[in-house]
């Protein structure tokens, strides 16, 4: 039995145009990875310094080893041992370890906050001391005083 309408195919795939397309492919992903290979060598080469054009047409002052203010972050313009620092040795963990410090002497170590009217800032184990021992003397005051009225009244009760 023979059907007029049922028919095969008469070629496969066009290997011509599918090896076409596989050669653009490939040419064009060798165009892409030289182009990026190529940015890649401009840019490393602004970043190392090798070009000669300037990044900025606004010149540097000449006392630039301190940032303009306002700064952001606390600039600490001398170390330790007194010598100058650079500008970029300032971080926030060197500002923590700095302020940490600060913080710890002022808690340790007595000092004067208005010495015309007498104000002193003390350490806080001195302070808790001086606190117990008035309020010790303050408690001790009222039951001295206490005392002789209420001996007073027990004498006045009985006979």
């Amino acid at each position: 039995m023979v059907n007029p309408e049922t028919h095969h195919e008469k070629s496969d795939v066009n290997v011509h145009a599918l090896l076409w397309s596989v050669v653009i492919f490939i040419v064009f992903a060798a165009v892409t990875h030289l182009v990026l290979y190529l940015q890649f060598q401009f840019y490393r080469s602004i970043f190392r310094g090798k070009t000669n054009a300037p990044l900025t047409a606004v010149a540097r002052p000449a006392d630039d080893a301190v940032p303009p203010e306002p700064r952001l972050q606390p600039f600490v313009t001398r170390n330790v041992s007194g010598a100058v620092n650079p500008p970029d040795t300032n971080t926030p963990v060197t500002d923590m370890e700095q302020m940490r410090a600060t913080e710890e002497q002022a808690l340790r170590t007595p000092g004067w906050v208005d010495r015309q009217r007498g104000i002193v800032w003390l350490p806080i184990e001195v302070a808790k001391q001086l606190a117990v021992e008035r309020l010790g003397v303050a408690a001790a005051a009222p039951a001295a005083v206490a005392r002789p009225g209420a001996a007073a009244a027990t004498q006045g009760a009985h006979p």
